[in-house]
């Protein structure tokens, strides 16, 4: 009996062992999509998405999703999955994603986890702080603040209350920006004090995968998909969420800047070549973010048989 017993423990141990998340990360526009498809058909399993705009499936040009041939050469999650009528966090994706990739394991060895927003990478892969909420009535003045005087004056407030809050946060991101004050507001604590980057434990092994190339290469690669998400139509599925560009899940690269054309400030030319430059300028962002973990291992995006060997050995 003690035999018996020992041996499935062993057995549980040996599972457990070989349970492996493998992270793809890297910039937008560097080629994770095409890339992930061949390593998990070689891996014979599935993608969780970790991109925060390739869930809303109204967003089929702007956010650049796997194709529909793509989506049925590997099964995916979390593309295309919410509404940009959602109200979707990344304390949510953590625990759906988690969800998920338990259910994977039970078939799998290996799961993929693939995107380039870094805070859903992190909700995955070592939790994030569950910062209080607040009320509707002081999220709709903040809201209708950022309308009526826009992000700096947001801005300059929330570093009177948190002067560290610069070092920590997106102050790019008008979303990130009024949840934080709100949050500071509300708790009467600066929001760096907050977030405890506390690191939770995971029942799996973790392998961070990082494509990197030069930065010309890379804006060069930038460019060109802005062109062809025009050419896609972007432009005409803008015009058709105009009215909704308000919520959170528009207010993102590609989207707010056609929204100004619209609006007349902009003419269309120019709306293009801001939407290459606020892409260029977020994939910086997001490199920014991604060279604080030591344990990323960065490869070129063509480097499959590098990439191979790499999981092989670790």
């Amino acid at each position: 009996m003690y035999l018996c017993i020992l041996n499935i423990m062993i057995c549980r141990t040996n599972k457990f062992d070989k349970m492996t998340l493998l992270v793809l990360l890297g910039p937008t526009g560097i080629g994770k999509t095409d890339l992930s498809i061949r390593l998990a058909k070689y891996f014979k399993t599935e993608i969780v998405s970790a991109d925060s705009r390739q869930i809303y499936r109204e967003l089929n040009v702007g956010t650049a999703p796997p194709s529909p041939e793509q989506l049925r050469e590997v099964k995916h999650h979390f593309i295309k999955s919410h509404s940009i009528f959602d109200e979707y966090t990344a304390g949510k994706y953590e625990t759906d994603a988690l969800e998920t990739i338990g259910e994977l394991f039970k078939t799998n060895e290996h799961v993929w986890l693939v995107g380039g927003s870094g805070l859903y990478i992190d909700a995955v892969c070592k939790g994030i702080d569950n910062i209080p909420g607040t009320d509707a009535e002081l999220r709709n003045t903040i809201t209708k603040r950022y309308k009526e005087e826009g992000i700096e004056s947001l801005r300059f407030e929330l570093t009177c209350l948190d002067p560290e809050i610069r070092n920590t946060l997106d102050m790019h991101n008008p979303h990130r920006v009024m949840r934080a004050l709100e949050a500071c507001i509300s708790s009467g604590k600066p929001y760096s004090s907050l977030r405890k980057n506390f690191e939770k434990s995971r029942s799996f092994k973790i392998i961070k995968i990082g494509l990197s190339i030069d930065r010309n290469s890379l804006y060069k690669r930038i460019n060109m998909r802005v062109n062809s998400m025009i050419e896609a139509g972007l432009e005409k599925e803008a015009r058709e969420l105009y009215c909704f560009k308000e919520l959170n899940a528009l207010r993102t690269v590609g989207y707010r800047e056609l929204f100004d054309c619209f609006d007349g400030k902009i003419s269309l030319d120019e709306a293009i070549e801001l939407i290459k430059r606020d892409t260029r300028r977020y994939a910086k962002r997001q490199l920014t973010w991604f060279a604080r973990y030591p344990e990323i291992k960065w490869f070129h995006p063509d480097d499959f048989d590098g990439i191979i060997a790499e999981i092989k050995k670790t």
